[in-house]
């Protein structure tokens, strides 16, 4: 027995180191070529990715397990967080951190429907699904043009006896003001849900976002700073959060032992909750309505290889972040018919992507700019939904915004994006930056 166990970790090695090989000749680097289209994200991956991967699945442990409990661990460290809890999205992730705060563990202080929870119409759907999707009523504030973030000013505003919660995108990257929202929240006794999925790594004063809110997300999606293909998690420092969570993921089940684990608590049949017969076995007893929102152990490997790369990779991101700013600058007439993006006072962000919005007064439209680039090869995205009330999905649901909105508004007809991402050469900035230069020229 001893001798084919030998013989498989022989092999097991071999498929590995044949594995690293196979990626280089793979996907060998690439000189940047005019014309060769430029995304406007992308994954960034050597062999060790791919090695992980193969390595997962060689284990033959579809569901969660070593690396998923290696990333959980080495992820809460890298957030100074107490823990971390992956599951399959960060779009889950949000679901998760928003109906935790549903719980009936947290007694008083949980919400209940009808509440109300702060947030902005200028951001992606999934970190406002939740709040409707738990009968809350979402309460809607206008962004700063050059920031894409939360006008902070209207806090107080927003503020009603039925305000339970703030949940904020860190968007593109760049931190919201997170004295201003976490003093209003502690003076208010509100849940904090900071959504960092477009953020991992940026900083505000000199601290990382996903650190001050009650709970934060990430997203491990193929855009986003790291990925795993799919996946997200959930961190805080709460231990009667943390069980929540992993309660909402896990089935809502009670028992929080790891998959393939029986009897962490030590009483596994010594339960009665609700009307159950005393004794019912611990693993089939359901305190929450949950779901079954993990990830593979295989997804987790690939992540475990990316956090490795993650300072570097925000540096690719500032380094390219930079580099378009200072080239978009010197275009003649660019900032008399363009909002350039500006961080948020007191922060360091690692730019998810580069946003531009078209003035009103321009002699163009967002279109005949975005379908230049398009044209050049230069890919392009919205700011997500744009105004979310503005949404087909949004129109009818309950919910109260304060003052006006027109700078989401503004956003919707004007914004875009273009890459920063690590896969951006200094000479696809150069292309990028000469076909802007282009096009202002005709005008």
């Amino acid at each position: 027995m001893s001798d084919s166990l030998d013989e498989a970790e022989k092999l097991r090695l071999e498929i590995l180191e044949l594995t690293a090989r196979y990626q280089k000749l793979k996907w060998p680097n690439k000189e940047f070529s005019e014309g060769q289209f430029i995304p406007y994200a992308g994954r960034i991956f050597d062999e060790k990715e791919l090695v992980n991967l193969v390595d997962a699945s060689l284990d033959f442990w579809l569901t969660t397990g070593r690396f998923a409990r290696n990333f959980e661990q080495a992820f809460a460290r890298h957030l100074e967080r107490r823990y971390a809890l992956l599951c399959n999205s960060g779009s889950s992730a949000n679901l998760l951190a928003v109906t935790a705060l549903t719980s009936y563990r947290l007694k008083e202080r949980r919400l209940l429907p009808g509440d109300e929870v702060i947030t902005v119409a200028a951001g992606f759907p999934t970190t406002v699904a939740p709040i409707v999707q738990n009968n809350l009523v979402p309460v809607f504030l206008d962004v700063n043009l050059n920031t894409l973030n939360v006008r902070t000013e209207q806090l107080e505003e927003a503020f009603s006896s039925k305000t339970k919660a703030i949940i904020l995108a860190h968007t593109l990257g760049n931190p919201f003001d997170l004295d201003a929202v976490m003093n209003f929240a502690q003076k208010h006794n509100l849940f904090v849900i900071e959504d960092n999925c477009d953020a991992l790594g940026s900083l505000y004063k000199g601290k990382l976002t996903g650190t001050r809110g009650d709970l934060a997300t990430s997203s491990f999606y193929p855009a986003h700073h790291i990925t795993m293909g799919e996946g997200g998690c959930v961190v805080t420092s709460d231990p009667q959060l943390k069980i929540i969570v992993e309660s909402f993921r896990d089935w809502g089940r009670d028992c929080y032992c790891d998959p393939g684990k029986d009897n962490t608590c030590g009483k596994r049949f010594g339960w009665q909750l609700g009307s159950l017969p005393e004794g019912y076995d611990h693993k089939y007893i359901y305190s929450h309505l949950g779901y079954n929102l993990k990830l593979t152990d295989m997804q987790a490997a690939v992540g475990l290889a990316q956090l490795d790369k993650l300072e570097s990779f925000g540096s690719s991101r500032r380094r390219n972040f930079a580099s378009l700013k200072e080239g978009l600058k010197k275009i003649k007439n660019f900032e008399e018919f363009m909002v350039l993006p500006e961080a948020t006072t007191d922060s360091d962000p690692s730019w998810f992507g580069f946003p531009l919005t078209v003035k009103e007064t321009a002699p163009f439209s967002r279109r005949s700019l975005i379908e230049h680039l398009e044209s050049k090869q230069i890919a392009t995205r919205h700011i997500f939904g744009g105004n979310l009330l503005r949404q087909p999905a949004f129109i009818d649901v309950p919910k109260r915004t304060v003052a006006d909105l027109s700078n989401t508004d503004q956003i919707m007809k004007g914004s875009f994006v273009v890459g920063v991402y690590p896969g951006i050469t200094p000479q696809s900035i150069d292309y990028m930056l000469n076909t802007f230069a282009a096009f202002f020229k005709q005008l």
